[in-house]
């Protein structure tokens, strides 16, 4: 444990923030805080790097943008798969049998100069990147355990909670002789997944449709299975049959795989599925085939949203907030996505610059994308349930293979949205917040697969490469960046209100020429989560009122 120390209003506490749950979400939340100069001390029942369950494959182009921030963007991409091995999605009858389409993704080696794919040529410096959560947390704890402003409590279990105007005390066990202590914190943020106890004590509900479908999960060892398998490797396996259909996953690239057994709601409530038998069926293998369990993991697909992401000093995010359909690893990255908007918002307030109600940013900003994102979830559940596997799929007939063209074909169009979801990366605004200088233009829609640039305030700021190899991001100051399109501007006004106010504002000077279209005006002003927060082509008149948004001094627009 660190040592107590002195907090910007005069208090005595063990950290700024505590962070209760040390999966991805708490993690990434206690590595943005770090990066402020925020204290934290992360709380996880779990001992130091006992390794996650097998969930989760995907880090999201977005997420890999913020690593690239904090120097871990390489440290990731260089874990999962082999480098040479397709992250491509191949839709067979059964994963030994017939293959009736394919969505090709490069493997992590060509990942930065492939175009063959549907999420290839994206405007970002950062390509989505294949990785098991067993592969990518022992990453992030290992990181975190070293930075100079975290302290990670494993083995210590949260109990409760008390909230005051001073701050929070947090109630803990986990000493040896099994004695309770009390830990002290101006925040508290609840990152400890579906059943948050820190959700729970705060009194937020979750609301929606809590069972969609039940899943039958199991992760096996079987180092014959890729000999038994025609054509090239895939990451995902979806599996088409009329006998029982399913999902495979490719953890290791070798021997390990994640076989998603979809049960019928009469099936789950009586318990009458053989698991051997189910998995022997999704793999199209006999008897005789040898595998072993690895691991066990069944659990309901549901589509909840909390009705508050904040209580007081404490907040929730990641799976506390919202559970939903695990499609493509989203629900994972939404909740690093909570984590680095809050990361931001309690570094602005600790930091002193950011007011009071910079603090209500986080609910207002990201409860409407979650809610958002779990319809989208919820969209693509719907579309696969109506999924029909005609009788004949297997057969070597003329009708057979009418078939397995048009399930094939279906296939691709359902589930290439998922797995190329440029829009639900980088398409999602923040409409609604205290912090943003709306100027009456809306943002494009928000749809999954579909990407629209723009500088309207509230969008991500459009990417481009300042010099080869350095991305507009990286050059992205802590607190708000302003990027000027033509030298002439007269910018002193507002960098003068700026620094009178202590709010961090760095200046990029972009040559127009080579931005892109989206950035029509002169200036355009950006947060470090990279969303547009103001823009025009002179600074305002009352350049103190826009640094009052944008710090939290005060909740309106101009």
């Amino acid at each position: 444990m660190t040592a107590k120390q002195w907090n910007r209003d005069g208090m005595t506490r063990d950290a700024d923030v505590i962070i209760i749950g040390a999966g991805p979400v708490g993690l990434t939340a206690a590595m943005d805080l770090d990066s402020r100069g925020v204290s934290v001390i992360v709380v996880e029942s779990r001992p130091y790097l006992q390794p996650p369950s097998v969930k989760s494959n995907h880090v999201a182009a977005r997420t890999m943008e913020r690593f690239r921030t904090l120097g871990m963007a390489q440290k990731v991409r260089q874990a999962g798969l082999p480098d040479d091995y397709p992250n491509d999605v191949a839709f067979r009858t059964v994963l030994t049998g017939t293959e009736i389409a394919r969505i090709h993704i490069p493997a992590r080696q060509d990942r930065y100069t492939s175009d063959l794919g549907p999420d290839t040529g994206w405007s970002t410096p950062e390509p989505p990147h294949r990785i098991n959560q067993t592969f990518l947390e022992p990453i992030l704890v290992e990181h975190v355990a070293g930075l100079p402003n975290v302290t990670l409590l494993n083995e210590t279990t949260f109990l409760s909670y008390h909230d005051s105007a001073d701050g929070v005390t947090v109630l803990v066990s986990g000493d040896p002789d099994g004695q309770e202590r009390t830990l002290s914190a101006r925040f508290l943020i609840g990152a400890d997944g579906g059943r948050s106890a820190v959700r729970k004590q705060m009194g937020a509900s979750l609301s929606g449709d809590p069972v969609l479908q039940h899943v039958q999960s199991t992760c096996i060892e079987a180092p014959g299975l890729p000999e038994a398998m025609p054509g090239e490797p895939a990451w995902g396996y979806y599996t088409y049959n009329p006998r029982r259909n399913g999902h495979v996953y490719a953890i290791d690239g070798h021997a390990t795989f994640l076989i998603h057994n979809h049960l019928s709601d009469e099936e789950a409530e009586n318990g009458t599925v053989d698991r051997d038998w189910s998995i022997r069926t999704i793999l199209g293998v006999d008897d005789e085939f040898e595998y072993r369990i690895l691991s066990e993991e069944d659990w309901v697909a549901r589509r909840l949203v909390a009705d508050r992401l904040r209580a007081g000093n404490v907040f929730i995010c990641g799976d506390a907030a919202h559970l939903w359909v695990p499609y493509a690893g989203y629900g994972m990255n939404a909740g690093i996505a909570d984590a680095f908007n809050l990361g931001w918002v309690l570094g602005a307030y600790l930091q002193g610059w950011g007011g009071e109600g910079i603090l209500d940013a986080y609910e207002a900003e990201r409860l409407p994308i979650t809610a958002q994102v779990s319809k989208f979830a919820m969209e693509h559940q719907r579309r696969t349930a109506r999924f029909a596997v005609p009788p004949e799929i297997e057969d070597d007939t003329d009708a057979g293979e009418a078939a397995r063209q048009a399930v094939g074909k279906l296939a691709y169009e359902v589930n290439v949205r998922q797995f190329a979801a440029e829009g639900l990366n980088f398409g999602y605004s923040y409409d609604g917040s205290p912090l943003i200088a709306y100027d009456g233009e809306s943002a494009p829609a928000y749809t999954m697969s579909e990407y629209t640039p723009s500088t309207t305030p509230g969008c991500r700021a459009p990417h481009l490469w300042l010099e080869p190899g350095v991305s507009l991001y990286d050059r992205f100051g802590s607190g708000y960046t302003l990027l000027r399109f033509d030298p002439v501007i007269d910018i002193e006004p507002l960098m003068g209100a700026a620094g009178r106010a202590g709010m961090p504002l760095a200046v990029i000077d972009v040559d127009r020429s080579s931005a892109p279209s989206a950035y029509h005006n002169g200036l355009v002003l950006c947060r470090q989560d990279q969303h547009v927060a103001w823009r025009g082509d002179v600074v305002p008149a009352d350049s103190v009122a826009l640094v009052r948004i944008l710090s939290g001094t005060v909740t309106r627009t101009l």
